[in-house]
Parts: C-alpha cells; structure tokens; sequence
C-alpha cells in the first residue's frame, strides 16, 4: 500500500519520517510514504492520478491508501472529494484524504493534534483563550477549544477584512469570535491559553508581551523553542510545541489509513525528534 504528503513547499515536511517509523513498528513492510510537491493549481490533475479505481483490492501493493495535506491544499482539497466528515466541513479543510473502492474521503485530524497536544502537556481546559493569525491553522484552532468547551475565543489578526474564513469557521462550530489587530493584543493577553498559528518568527516581536500568559502553544517546531515559547517558559509559564500536534495529527492518520489502533505513537516520536536533531546540526 502507498501513501504520500502533497503540499508546498514540501522538503521540509515530517511526515514521511512520522508515518515509515509507524510502518515499521506495525509489521507494515509492503507499505510506503512519499512526499510530492504539489501546489493548489495541481491538486485536481494529482488526486486524478492517485485515486485508485473502484474495485481495486486493499491489499495491492500499488493501490493508494491515503493522502497527507499540508499548506496550501487544505481548502483547496474539499470541492474536490466525494466525502468530508462533519468536522473537516465546519473548519473549513482537511489534512487528510482516505481512498476506498475508487472514493476519495477527506477529514480533519488536525483538531486531535491540538487537543491531544495540550492534553499531553497537562494543559487544562481553558476558560478563556486568544489565538494569534487567522489561516487554516486558526480554524482547527477554534475546533479543539471548543471540544475543550470553549465557546467564545478571541482572535488577533493584522488585517480584520482578511479574517472573513476564520469568521466563518467560528460560525459554522458556534463559536463567538471577537476580532482584533494586534495594536490591542496586551488586552487579549489576559487569558488562560494563547495558541500562536503565526508562521516562524511572526511571534518573536510579540516575546516580552506573551511572557506573562499562562500557557502558550505555538504551532512551530523548528527552529525550536522559539523566542515566544522560551520566554513564556522562562516565566513559568506552560508551554506546547508544534512538534506534538504534529505527531499526534500523524498517529491519527495512520489510524484512518491502515484500519488500525495499535499505532506506536512513541517510535513515531523518536523518528521525527531525530530528524529535527539532524536538521539543527546540520544548520550549525
């Protein structure tokens, strides 16, 4: 059975080094994990090419199992299926594309990611949360807080008039957003759980201000911790990595597309913490 990650960029993904390390613990020997860039004008003629014809056998070496998604085809992807689940529709994409008998399904596993994240990190479920960018990322964003039962979260974008599809997000999940631009982000700060979806660096000016929150998860994880997270735990506070949403979004996956529970979450660790290790020396 084969697998893959569509996005782009995409030479920097984790993914293949996550869902191989999962093959390889489960006995998976037939099966395997690409990445493939591939931008949004792509997307169409790529699922054509991958989506296997119905009545093809599970077990074919060469049937297609199921797709990874990153940035930029995660809205992209969902005119494009011929199912979604509930939770991939209310936030507005999905990471995660499974093939069976010629159909394409998409869902959303990146809202576990986030919960799963915080609940490892011993995170309580906030009264209170502010989250930081409004892209696709802000939208699973709302989805976990509300599975933490939280219905009102703040979100601090540059520019409100480009927040329209993280409104709408919150809309569909029943979820009170109030809008701001980040010259009011010290009064968004009075929060138990700020959740950074800024790409790397975008959150560093920001350090000294998100010291003093209670808790931060910061959707980065290379290079990491980043200047954010370091300053947040150098005052105590509790922080969360992008490295974990990662892998547990990716457990959840292997999940959807093999049909089974007994994914080894500890080896799938170990294999991306060892890539990230190498990546940083190699930067050295």
């Amino acid at each position: 059975m084969r697998a893959a990650v569509l996005g782009s960029p995409i030479s920097h993904s984790l993914s293949p080094f996550l869902h191989r390390a999962a093959y390889r613990e489960m006995g998976l020997t037939g099966w395997s994990y690409k990445a493939f860039e591939c931008d949004e004008a792509r997307l169409p003629a790529k699922l054509r090419e991958l989506r296997p014809v119905r009545g093809e056998r599970a077990g074919d070496a060469s049937a297609w199992a199921g797709l990874s998604l990153t940035m930029p085809l995660k809205r992209a992807v969902l005119p494009l299926l011929d199912t979604v689940s509930e939770l991939a529709v209310e936030v507005g994409g999905a990471n995660t594309v499974v093939f069976s008998d010629g159909a394409a399904h998409g869902d959303n596993t990146d809202v576990y990611g986030i919960t799963q994240a915080l609940a490892e990190a011993g995170v309580p479920a906030p009264r209170s949360a502010t989250v930081l960018g409004g892209g696709a990322t802000a939208g699973s964003a709302l989805a976990a807080l509300r599975e933490l039962g939280l219905f009102a979260v703040t979100l601090i974008v540059r520019d409100p008039a480009r927040a329209g599809e993280t409104a709408a997000v919150a809309e569909r999940l029943g979820v009170t957003l109030s809008v701001r631009t980040f010259d009011k982000l010290d009064a968004a700060l009075e929060a138990d759980l700020v959740v950074s979806t800024l790409p790397g660096g975008a959150a560093d000016a920001y350090a000294d201000r998100l010291a003093r929150v209670p808790a931060l998860f910061d959707v980065v994880y290379a290079p990491w911790p980043t200047v954010a997270a370091a300053a947040v735990r150098a005052a105590g506070g509790t922080v969360v990595g992008g490295f974990a949403m990662l892998l547990h979004q990716a457990v959840r996956q292997v999940e959807l597309m093999t049909g089974r529970t007994d994914v080894p979450v500890d080896a799938m660790r170990a294999a991306g913490e060892a890539e990230i290790l190498r990546r940083s020396s190699e930067r050295a």
